[in-house]
This record gives structure tokens, C-alpha cells and sequence, in this order.
């Protein structure tokens, strides 16, 4: 008997013969739902003018969090969310090109106690995720890819839009179904979309879950990540939405946060850090009008597939029993990609296009900066918990911080699962994390006892309670955030005690990762 199997049946034993809580009695499926890219307000429960009525259905019948965390970048922040370890832990803060080592997944935490476990979309690593507890996989190893055709040019299509890697001017995206690697992946299917097929596959599998058997499923995509592609008849319907232009959108989505509860008290509005609109000509405001309603019908599709996924549950019977967990990897992004003989509109296979620094800041009210930033814009992500069954304060908003971290413990906690310190022959690392099961249960009285940590590339931060310290590059700011949530009145001078003990608690932390201390 293999050591991998061993401990499988230990774990099995534990987890059927437990009486500890009632939730082991009856274990929930699992659902996690991760998008890329997206910002905190671009959900019509944070804020959005766009139309995310699936989602929404989730929010206010769940709870949100306002302070929920990632690590500003796509594939430390999914490491993160998979392991409960810091990226750093399992090196993950410089690249994804190596294995997750000292680390048990989700996927390999709900197999042992005798899941079925599922994962759909994109991974962002060289690792198959069918050797890492997943019964199947289907999707997008790489960080992004064309929506329409990942691959080679189809009969009377115009050439795909391709990024290119390792400073190649086109490199194809290792795309997998059910865990056979294929580059480049041309689909047949005219009707072949990213977000569209990404659902389909976890559907299907779905039809073939034995009824006794609880599921987790990881359902990871790449929208609104660029490309920016989008359905035409999604598109039209944003197409005059956005002419407006950046403040009246940021304005407003303000005003609805307001009104819906769902940011800390005191926080205002930062400061624009978008060009004036009427500084445009109309070329270029029809240009970044297009620009935004392409990204919102991403959003607007996402949420139609949520709505399959939710009638595949009410139809199977299996929606009560279910928790969901919905949630964005970075914020929004103010990167810009551009690449060279791009043709067609804004939103065709034949145009890659990103979002840029101007909406992104739109993207993410109310807060400073963007992706790769550890300022609150950049890490800062919406998470819903939807659980019919056991969520009794439908709609609450939870204001304690977690981070990605905290996913794992938590889900650990809920289905009785033990954590084991040795696994398929490597040590396991204790998680830093925290279990927020208290919250989604009713009890808004826990705290966080351990700060939380950010680097990546020039970003680097630690919250302890309301304190938080946030350097890009060399100098550090210092922020009240129950007081200043927007971090706009520095306190570095006025409350040096506070920076020597938070940065003496980073560089405790960087330290163990050969991190430069700064």
C-alpha cells in the first residue's frame, strides 16, 4: 500500500466516522468561483452599473466581505487560494514554473476525505491539475489566452489575436482537456468562448456525479482578463453606457456603495487618477466607451453562466446543500498589451485589447492603484459566500479582513478534513491562515489574531488590525484604515512606533523567503 493511499484511508476513516458537528453529517458541495482581473466594484452588489443579476442573487443572499484580500498578481494569488500557504511559502512570488512543493491543494484535501473534486478554467502554472487531487481537469494552463480561438487561424476567420511569450511575437497557450495537454488548441466549434466553455465542462461533469457523493468544484476563469472579447450581442448592450465617460461612472458606482453598506465606515472617495474625458477627441472617446462596454459584457457573461450554474443545481436538487464562494484574483488591471497588426473592432478574436489605467481606476472604487499595487486598489478583492442551508443573515456584510490564505482553513474547518504534515513524500507546512467559518455562520464577533502580508515585485505591505504599512519600491507609507480606508493621509512621521513595530514584523516575515529587506 502506497503512502499517498494510506493516508487517503486514514482521512476517509476520520472524516465518515465523525460525529463532532453536524456539518459532517451532511457534507455541503463545494463551489469556488474564481474571475481574473475584475475589480472590487464591478458587480452590481459593490457598486457596478453592470448588470450581474446572478451574482447579486448570491450576494444578497449570502454574506460579503469588504476587506477580503488576494496578492495583487493572477498566479501567486491562485497558489495562495489553493494551498492556504503564502505564495512565498511554495515560491510562487517570482514565478509559476515550478511545482507547488511543502503543499496540499484543495483538490487534494477534498479527495481524501472522498470527494469528487473538478476544476474547470485556468490554472496559471506548469503543473496538470489531475496530479494534484483533481479527478478532472479541463482548461487554460497558462495566464491568458484568446477567448475566441487559442489557437490557429479557422477557414474564413481573420488571424486570432495571440500574446506572445518568453519575447516571441506569437507563442500558443498550453490548453488541457480532461488532463491531455494540447499546443496550440484550435477548437472547431465557431461558438467556442472561454467563459461559455468553461461552464460547459463543469456542467457535464456535474451530470455525472454519483448522487451520494458530494463534489468540489473549482470553476476558474479567465474573464475580463485581456483580451477584451465579448459576444456582439452582449456588447450592444453597453454600447452607449459608458460615453459618459470615467467620473460619472466612478461617481456613481460611489454613491451605490454608499447605499448598499458594502465598504467600511469612513471611507471616502480617492482621489482620480484618470485623465479628464473631455480632454478626448470623439474618436477617442467612442474608442475607451467601446473600450469599457466590451469589459462590462465579459462581466455580464460571466453572471449568465453563473445563472446555468445555478439552474443546474435548483434542477439536481443540490443548490441547498451547496456553498459557493465567488471572488477576483487581483484588482483591476492597468496594464496595457499591445499587440502588433491587431485588426477588427474592440472585442473581436482579431483585437487584443486591454482594459488600461483609466477605467481600471473606475474598476476599482474607491480605491488608489491597481494590480501589482499592495495599495488597497490592487489587493483588494469582492468575495460572496452563498449557503442557502446554514447562512441564516442573508445579505450581511462582513467587514473583517481574510486573505486567500484563509480559504483552505476554512473549508477545512467545514467538512471535518485533518490537515496532514506529510503528503505523496514532502513535509506540509502548517497554513498561516485563518478559518472565517465563524462569520459565514453568524458570529461578526471574531477577529483576526495574525496580521497579513503582501509582496510582489516592488509592492509590499502588512496589515496588523486597522494598521497598515505599504512601500511600492523603496519608501514606506503608513495608514490608519478605520480612519483613512483609501489610504490618503500618511501617518510615517506622526507615528513612528507603529512603523518600527510593522516594519519589524515584515522583515521577520520577508526574511524566511529571502526577501530583500527594506
Amino acid at each position: 500500500m502506497s503512502f499517498r493511499t494510506l493516508i487517503s484511508l486514514i482521512l476517509l476513516s476520520s472524516f465518515l466516522n465523525s460525529s463532532q458537528t453536524p456539518l459532517q453529517k451532511s457534507p455541503p458541495n463545494i463551489i469556488l468561483i474564481l474571475v481574473d482581473d475584475m475589480g472590487f466594484s464591478d458587480l452590481g452588489a459593490y457598486g457596478s452599473e453592470i448588470d450581474t443579476p446572478n451574482i447579486d442573487r448570491l450576494a444578497y443572499n449570502g454574506v460579503r466581505f469588504s476587506n477580503a484580500y488576494n496578492t495583487s498578481k493572477c498566479f501567486p494569488s491562485r497558489a495562495a487560494l489553493l494551498t492556504g500557504l503564502y505564495s512565498q511559502q511554495i515560491g510562487y512570488h517570482k514565478s509559476f514554473r515550478q511545482p507547488m512543493l511543502n503543499a496540499i491543494t484543495l483538490g487534494e484535501m477534498f479527495q481524501l476525505v472522498g470527494y469528487t473534486t473538478l476544476w474547470s478554467g485556468k490554472h496559471h502554472s506548469t503543473e496538470n491539475p489531475v496530479d494534484r487531487g483533481f479527478d478532472h481537469y479541463s482548461g487554460l494552463l497558462d495566464g491568458a489566452s484568446n477567448h475566441f480561438n487559442p489557437g490557429l487561424q479557422r477557414e474564413g476567420e481573420g488571424q486570432p489575436a495571440q500574446k506572445g511569450l518568453r519575447n516571441t511575437p506569437i507563442s500558443y497557450r498550453n490548453w488541457v482537456i480532461e488532463g491531455e495537454v494540447y499546443n496550440p488548441y484550435t477548437p472547431k466549434s465557431k461558438d467556442f468562448y472561454t467563459t461559455d466553455i468553461f461552464t460547459n465542462y463543469a456542467l457535464d461533469w456535474m451530470d455525472k456525479i454519483k448522487p451520494e457523493k458530494p463534489f468540489f468544484l473549482y470553476l476558474s476563469y479567465t474573464a475580463p482578463h485581456d483580451p477584451l472579447m465579448a459576444w456582439p450581442k452582449d456588447i450592444e448592450k453597453y454600447k452607449d453606457r459608458y460615453l459618459e465617460g470615467y467620473e460619472v461612472i466612478r461617481k456613481k458606482r460611489f454613491k451605490k456603495q454608499k447605499q448598499l453598506g458594502v465598504l467600511p465606515k469612513k471611507t471616502g472617495l480617492s482621489k482620480a487618477q484618470y485623465i479628464d474625458w473631455d480632454s478626448l477627441d470623439p474618436e477617442e472617446k467612442a474608442d475607451e466607451s467601446r473600450t469599457m462596454a466590451v469589459y462590462a459584457a465579459m462581466i455580464d457573461r460571466l453572471d449568465q453562466n453563473i445563472g446555468k450554474l445555478l439552474e443546474k443545481l435548483e434542477k439536481q436538487g443540490k443548490l441547498d446543500n451547496t456553498l459557493i464562494l465567488f471572488t477576483s484574483d487581483n484588482g483591476g488591471s492597468s496594464e496595457v498589451v499591445n499587440i502588433p497588426g491587431g485588426t477588427g473592432l474592440i472585442g473581436s478574436s482579431t483585437n487584443w485589447k486591454s482594459l488600461g489605467k483609466n477605467w481600471a481606476n473606475v474598476s476599482n472604487t474607491p480605491y488608489r492603484e491597481y494590480k501589482n499595487w499592495s495599495y488597497e486598489g490592487g489587493i483588494k478583492t469582492p468575495l460572496i459566500v452563498y449557503w442557502p442551508k446554514k447562512i441564516k443573515t442573508k445579505g450581511f456584510v462582513s467587514h473583517k479582513p481574510i486573505h486567500f490564505i484563509d480559504f483552505l482553513p476554512t473549508l477545512q474547518e467545514l467538512i471535518g478534513a485533518n490537515y496532514p504534515e506529510y503528503l505523496n513524500g514532502n513535509t506540509i507546512f502548517p497554513s498561516p491562515g485563518e478559518s472565517f467559518l465563524p462569520q459565514l455562520l453568524g458570529d461578526s464577533s471574531v477577529k483576526r489574531d495574525a496580521p497579513i502580508f503582501w509582496q510582489w515585485r516592488y509592492g509590499k505591505a502588512v496589515r496588523d488590525e486597522n494598521w497598515k504599512l505599504v512601500a511600492h519600491k523603496d519608501l514606506w507609507e503608513l495608514y490608519n484604515l478605520e480612519s483613512d480606508p483609501i489610504e490618503e493621509i500618511n501617518l510615517i512621521e506622526k507615528e513612528k512606533k507603529k512603523l518600527t513595530e510593522l516594519k519589524a514584523l515584515y522583515e521577520n516575515w520577508a526574511s524566511q523567503f529571502e526577501i530583500t529587506k527594506r
